[in-house]
């Protein structure tokens, strides 16, 4: 990746496959673990974003969620979870409740909550709108609904304030998944 950005750097700052590299340069770090080298390649990816394809609503979003996701990984969940909600309330304007997108989101929500410790508000997360929305667009079958129900168990079994309802619950859905 750092190859393909050294020859593209030359390029006008407007070219888009400048961008499409520097965007794939903070992704790769991203994905191995390098958080605090990808933070500033994701910052820069995103600020070229918004100043040259501010019109591009999904692009942004894009460049939102690789910049919150890396937040996370930095252990920065606060700042992450604001960027979430930020991008969720978007999705769910543009997109609705029920886009896969949209339930992504809330899933990275949900997830920044465990990570923050707030438990009470993940589950609430997880049952209320997660869960619901993905059974109801993709199905309670669907990989991905399957995973959603996994880690509410996981949630309702990890909390220490647990009560005997939520391991039954939790039990129960680990039978069903």
């Amino acid at each position: 990746a750092r190859a393909m950005w050294k020859t593209y750097l030359g390029r006008p700052v407007t070219d888009d496959k400048r961008s499409m590299v520097m965007g794939q340069l903070g992704n790769a770090l991203n994905s191995n673990g390098r958080y605090t080298e990808a933070l500033p390649v994701i910052e820069a990816s995103l600020a070229f974003r918004r100043r040259w394809w501010s019109h591009e609503e999904e692009f942004i979003r894009t460049g939102q969620c690789h910049l919150a996701a890396c937040l996370g990984g930095l252990g920065r969940y606060d700042e992450a979870l604001v960027l979430y909600r930020e991008i969720y309330a978007r999705e769910v304007a543009t997109l609705g409740v029920s886009h896969e997108h949209t339930i992504g989101t809330s899933c990275n929500i949900a997830n920044a909550l465990v990570h923050l410790k707030l438990l009470d508000d993940a589950k609430k997360m997880y049952r209320d709108q997660v869960l619901p929305a993905a059974r109801r667009s993709l199905g309670a079958d669907h990989n991905f609904t399957l995973i959603i129900s996994r880690n509410l168990a996981i949630v309702l079994y990890d909390d220490l304030e647990r009560t005997r309802d939520d391991l039954l619950e939790a039990e129960t859905i680990l039978q069903d998944v």
